[in-house]
């Protein structure tokens, strides 16, 4: 058979041989090095075999940075792991260990708990094992072959995902450790040159509420030692810009089990959230949204209309109502928006319609899945949908990606695109997709934005432009996004009248640029390390009397703030005036009048954050802060 290599020349190999065998092929030295190899754009494991014709890129200990390559890395290490821990502690019950973005996890079932400063002594177990050596075994099991091993083997967790299993089933063993695993894995453990244990926490069982808490450990692994500390500097620089940590230090939000992942946010945290929404607003309506408010909670009949039922129920909230009826809290915005687009007769000179709410939006999350306000059950959205005829959608998609550029621009962020196309569970015809999908990919080309392909990764109604953020530890979040629907408006019979007095289907553009509020403000916390423009700064300036004389002159100096529109307060505590600089320092406020004998409404002592100082009239101050504290300039 023909292996096509990355360069575009073939490779002659025997039938069913492996990747492995693949770069054994084109050399001894790329087979020592090899890790796993990239087939036809997917990774798979150097043992499986290849088949006629297939792409293949074996990816070696050279490929450091390639994420493909770290995750059969990491994926190794999470083993390794887990058979530390067996030996270590008798009686624990393994769960799973996959590998994530920076890193691996192990879920176990601990005897008794253990506490953080067990995780040296099984990282010392794990170096160990690398000190021994190991190689990876990989077979493939029957089911009831399988579900044998590991009940003699007393794992639980393992048997119930056996029992879920279909097919054959695959196992990886190194060492005593036998697990069950799709894979792939390292051949042998030499190209682990660096591993860390980072944290514990706790996990449910497949992350549901209902079942039994495990121990997680989080760990890292890197082919080299300098990028393991290079990656610890970067973990130490996260902690500083945990959006989670700023949020307490700063007063902003907190989360309560009471409501997981629903962020209770006070009075400072709703200023930067007022100051979006109050931005939002603005921007909408120059750009010729109307706002619309619509209900939360609707009967089960239109989540079956507008297709969520069949294809989200297990992501949202329901409320049975008596014995017979069941109603959903709403997780987007788009059926109600159907409904009010619905609710007369339209005719072309009503469109473009775009509809504009940011309401409270309810998603059922995975316990595991919740992470501060970057995964919450509790999402507000910069929302809209904008109904149009067929027309209208390349002006439609060019407004909303004007928008885009305006809005990132602002906060000095590059998102980057991913044109998300058409699922396994999509609704609608293939040539209805092909539609929509060229609209998208035209409006990116347009307007000359890079973009990945994320194949099959589009909504069940229609494909759509996927915005991401990467975070300080190089995490990837969505953001915004931009879909164009064809299948909703038709599943809710909407229809427009044209100048032919016949009726037309209508599209809709589901629109949302920020995305969750929670989310973006999270994300901008970490960008700017709090460190807010002073638009968006819960408190913008600070006075500071030095003594108890002075504080009557100073709360004089305030309300002259708050009444040229700033967001002002006064810190006249009973401590050293150092130590006040300190706190407003860690609070992040922008601006300081510090105010004692030498001051007075013409000659302020003012302190910029960061300690730059200068001095100035009360007026000048006002002045020169005016265009900063407001909402920029369109």
């Amino acid at each position: 058979m023909q292996i096509l290599l990355p360069d575009q020349s073939r490779l002659e190999l025997p039938e069913g041989a492996s990747g492995l065998e693949a770069a054994r092929t084109i050399g001894p030295k790329l087979a020592e090095q090899a890790v796993g190899v990239r087939v036809n754009g997917e990774l798979r494991d150097l043992r499986l075999p290849l088949s006629d014709g297939e792409q293949i890129e074996i990816l070696t200990t050279r490929n450091s940075g390639d994420p493909d390559a770290l995750v059969v890395l990491r994926h190794s290490a999470a083993h390794l792991l887990a058979e530390a821990v067996r030996r270590l502690y008798p009686g624990v019950k393994i769960a799973i260990g996959p590998a994530i973005e920076n890193g691996f996890y192990y879920d176990f079932d601990f005897p008794e708990p253990i506490a953080e400063e067990d995780l040296a002594r099984i990282e010392e177990e794990m170096r160990r094992e690398l000190a021994e050596g190991r190689e990876w075994r990989r077979e493939e099991l029957e089911r009831d072959e399988a579900r044998r091993l590991f009940t003699e083997q007393e794992e639980p967790y393992k048997v119930e995902l056996v029992d879920e299993a279909e097919g054959t089933i695959s196992t990886y063993s190194q060492g005593d450790f036998t697990d069950l695993c799709r894979g792939p894995h390292l051949i042998d453990s030499k190209p682990v040159k660096a591993l860390k244990l980072t944290a514990l926490a706790g996990a449910y069982w497949r992350g549901d509420s209902a079942n039994k808490q495990l121990t997680r450990i989080y760990g890292t692994a890197f082919f080299s030692k300098n990028d393991l500390e290079a990656h610890l500097v970067r973990l130490e620089e996260a902690k500083k810009r945990d959006h989670r940590r700023l949020g307490a230090q700063l007063d902003l939000f907190h989360f309560d089990e009471h409501s997981p992942g629903s962020p209770f946010w006070h009075p400072r945290g709703m200023t930067i959230f007022n100051q979006l929404e109050a931005l939002r607003l603005r921007e909408n309506a120059r750009r010729g949204y109307l706002e619309v408010k619509t209900p939360l909670i609707y009967d089960k009949a239109l989540w079956v209309t507008s297709g969520h039922w069949e294809k989200f129920r297990e992501n949202m909230f329901l409320i049975p109502v008596g014995e017979e009826h069941v109603y959903g809290i709403k997780p987007m915005n788009c059926p109600g928006h159907m409904l009010l687009f619905g609710s007369k007769l339209r005719s072309y000179r009503d469109l473009p319609l775009r509809y504009a709410e940011a309401a409270p939006l309810h998603r059922n999350e995975l316990a595991g899945a919740l992470h501060g306000l970057t995964r919450v059950r509790y999402v507000t959205q910069d929302d809209a949908h904008l109904f149009c005829a067929k027309d209208q959608i390349p002006t439609e998609l060019d407004g909303c990606l004007d928008y885009l550029r305006y809005l990132y621009g602002l906060f000095g962020i590059e998102p980057r695109a991913e044109l998300s196309t058409r699922p396994e569970n999509k609704l609608g015809s293939d040539e209805e997709w092909d539609f929509t999908e060229g609209e998208l990919r035209t409006a990116l080309d347009r307007y000359s934005i890079p973009y990945v392909l994320g194949a099959g990764e589009g909504s069940f109604y229609g494909p759509k432009i996927d915005l991401h953020i990467t975070d300080v530890l190089g995490r990837s979040w969505q953001m915004g996004t931009i879909q164009l629907d064809a299948q909703m408006p038709a599943r809710f019979g909407l229809t427009y009248v044209g100048a032919d007095n016949r009726e037309h289907p209508v599209y809709v553009i589901h629109r949302a640029l920020l995305g969750s509020f929670e989310r973006f403000i999270g994300i901008l916390l970490e960008h700017t390390a709090g460190d807010l423009p002073l638009w968006l700064a819960p408190v913008q300036l600070r006075v500071i009397p030095v003594g108890e004389d002075h504080a009557e002159a100073a709360r004089a100096i305030v309300e002259g703030l708050r009444r040229a529109g700033f967001r002002a307060d006064l810190d006249d505590r009973a401590e050293s005036v150092g130590r006040r600089i300190r706190d407003a320092e860690l609070e992040k406020i922008p601006r300081l009048v510090v105010y004692g004998d030498k001051e007075s409404p013409d000659d302020l002592a003012v302190r910029e954050r960061g300690g730059a100082q200068s001095r100035k009239s009360l007026k000048e101050l006002v002045l020169e802060l005016t265009p900063l504290s407001s909402l920029p300039v369109s």
